[in-house]
């Protein structure tokens, strides 16, 4: 079975095209493929699959624990880069459907002797209402659950402890959370670090969670321990509409996976 690494941003995931043959993988399979000591090593996993018209492909994501995620930003990120490489999309644009709907995105640059690029990712509204305060912070879907919350000393927080205690906090997030934690750099940018539910570990960057922590702050300059950021939106009263991700993307291997 061939398979494709990818990374945005540091945030990697095994790509599979299943649009002729799909090897209906197992939990244990994908989170074996996913092991950074027994497999390929990856953040999560996803699958490339048929879509009806009008879309392009329908993206599936895995957890590193293999089990089915919620909406990715960074692998929707990568998968753009996966399609374009397939020769799908309309001129650098592209339509397809995740877990929380559909998405339109665009092939901003892409460099094919460094396989480095830049994608701009479309992601859902969020309802005004759909922001809450909660502990000591903010509760927001953005695609996939976050709790944000600002700390001090971010590079020094421990925030896999904390962001493992928040996430299995039942009373609050019944299903589990992803955990944002946030500070204001010098310069201006937020700098954020995420504890991300199903990998169970901190990641070096999470589209998602970006994302979410843009639209609680109103910083669209956004960086994470992997790359930098950039979050569109428009703030209409009761929603926060065209919100766009854009951040890097590249492709580090390709290989064959015995199945």
């Amino acid at each position: 079975m061939k398979f494709y690494k990818y990374d945005g941003a540091g945030n990697d995931f095994v790509l599979l095209d299943i649009r002729e043959k799909d090897p209906q993988l197992t939990q244990e399979q994908i989170a074996h493929i996913c092991h950074r000591r027994f497999g390929v090593g990856a953040d999560g996993l996803m699958t490339l699959g048929r879509a009806e018209d009008p879309y392009h492909f329908e993206m599936k994501y895995y957890n590193s624990d293999g089990k089915l995620g919620s909406m990715c930003g960074n692998g929707g990120r990568c998968i753009v880069a996966f399609a374009n490489s397939l020769g799908l999309g309309d001129v650098g644009h592209f339509s397809f459907v995740g877990y929380d709907g559909p998405h339109e995105a665009d092939m901003l640059l892409w460099d094919p002797q460094h396989s480095v690029g830049i994608v701009r990712l479309g992601m859902r509204d969020v309802a005004c209402s759909e922001v809450r305060r909660c502990l000591d912070g903010w509760f927001l879907d953005t695609g996939s659950p976050h709790y944000v919350q600002r700390v001090e000393n971010i590079g020094y927080f421990d925030v896999v402890g904390e962001g493992r205690r928040i996430r299995n906090n039942k009373d609050e997030f019944p299903e589990g959370t992803n955990v944002d934690f946030i500070e204001d750099l010098p310069d201006g940018r937020l700098f954020v670090r995420t504890y991300e539910r199903g990998v169970e570990d901190e990641t070096w960057a999470c589209g998602t969670g970006v994302t979410a922590c843009a639209i609680v702050t109103g910083n669209r300059k956004v960086v994470a321990r992997g790359g930098d950021f950039k979050v569109d939106f428009t703030p209409t009263g009761n929603a926060y509409t065209d919100v766009f991700l854009t951040g890097p993307v590249s492709f580090n291997f390709s290989g064959d996976i015995n199945e």
